[in-house]
Formats: C-alpha cells, structure tokens, sequence
C-alpha cells in the first residue's frame, strides 16, 4: 500500500500548519525556538511517520519481513528530546531554569506532526488547540495563583578593587538574615559581581538596612535588591 503525492502533500502541510500555530506563541515572545523551528519539527516527525508506514511496501510482502511503523515513532519523540535540551538554559544570574516550556512544546509539535503524518487530523487538531490554548491562555491564570513565589529574594553588590570582597564578606556576617547562598562572578572589566540569596522571604526595610550597610564598604560601585514580596506592596 502506497499514499498519492497529494496525500503525502495534504498529510505534511497539516503538520507544518499546526505546528506554526504553536510556533507562533513562542514566536512572539523572542524565543530562539519560534515559528520556523516548531514547523520544521512537525513536518519532521510528520515525513517520519509516513516513511515509516509506507515508505517499505515494496519489500512488505517479501518473506521474512516484518515491520513495525511504531518503532519510528518512538525514535521521533525520544530524539526530539535531545532538540529540546538544547532550548532549556540555567540562568545563574538568576538561579532559575528557562526554557522548559518550548522545549515541551518541541516534544509536543512532534508528536502533532506524528498525528498529522498518520492520517489522524481531527487528533492533531484538537492537540494543537489543546496546546496553544495552554501556552497562550493559561499563562496570565498561571500567574495570577503563583505569582512571583518561585523567586527567591536576593541582593546584588558590585565591587571593585582587591580589598572590597573581604570587606563586603564581614559585612554581611554581622547581618542576621537566612543568607541561603552567595555567587561572586567575575566581570571582564575585573569588578566583582556578588549576589546574595535567601532561604526566607526578608523585609522590605530588612533589605533597604542591608544594603544602606554595604554602600559603607570601599569599592561597593552598586547595590540593588529584588524580592517577590516587593511587588505586593
């Protein structure tokens, strides 16, 4: 059994449409993953899908052959994952893990190309209009319930000079406050970049007294502070 070239055709420009539909949500927020990666993949795993289900007719009947059109499709949704790995990024700035949600909509555009390449529209649309309604219209719900609770408060200090790091390291020992971890990062213009974490929510007015502390510290060039309670009050 063989599909016409129009089939083929109609079977991967729904995969390229569907998939540029979420494209587009990632698109429109500067993702380096948008429009044209998101349609590669579905027409990707949409060409897969179709080869591996009649791209052997001709040796399907040959004895001893026994093919399994599954198979290829696991390979798509396992390798998409290596795709996807390359969009999550560790931000140490900010201690926090961006990319997560294209890579997941990478894994899931696969897998609506793998529909769409089966012949399965109705399921490749109803997943796409599942999956853009969950990027694009839950995220303001998202936060709405979570807020900014992922964050952690923190301080950012930096200094220049070679004596200024001591100076803000006792600084911060006379301090009473859950310090949870320091980072000090090397900037190429030699100054140091120390940001500070907390394991607890502080104060407002705990984090303005901190940092009045550190402008006393020679070498201190700035000082800022973020809190996710900050933006409740």
């Amino acid at each position: 059994m063989s599909l016409a070239p129009i089939d083929i055709f109609l079977r991967l420009a729904t995969a390229a449409v569907l998939s540029g539909i979420i494209g587009l949500n990632r698109g429109r927020l500067e993702w380096t993953a948008g429009l044209r990666t998101h349609m590669l993949v579905g027409v990707g795993a949409g060409l897969a899908i179709v080869v591996s289900a009649f791209g052997f007719a001709d040796v399907i009947n040959a004895p001893h052959v026994v093919l399994d059109p599954s198979r290829i499709a696991a390979q798509v949704i396992s390798g998409v994952g290596f795709l996807g790995a390359g969009t999550i990024l560790f931000v140490e700035r900010d201690q926090i893990v961006r990319g997560l949600t294209t890579a997941a909509s990478l894994w899931a555009v696969a897998s609506v190309g793998l529909a769409a390449g089966s012949g399965l529209y109705a399921a490749a649309v109803m997943a796409t209009a599942i999956i853009w309604v969950i990027l694009a219209l839950l995220k303001p719900v998202e936060r709405r319930f979570t807020g900014r609770k992922g964050r952690r408060p923190r301080l950012v200090a930096r200094l220049t000079g070679t004596n200024a790091l001591a100076a803000c390291e006792r600084a911060l020992a006379e301090q009473h406050l859950p310090f949870a971890k320091t980072v000090l990062r090397r900037e190429e213009d030699g100054d140091d970049v120390v940001t500070i974490f907390f394991a607890k929510p502080v104060r407002h007015d705990q984090l303005a007294a901190l940092a009045d502390v550190l402008r006393q510290v020679d070498g201190l060039k700035s000082v800022s502070y973020d809190s996710p309670d900050l933006a409740k009050r």
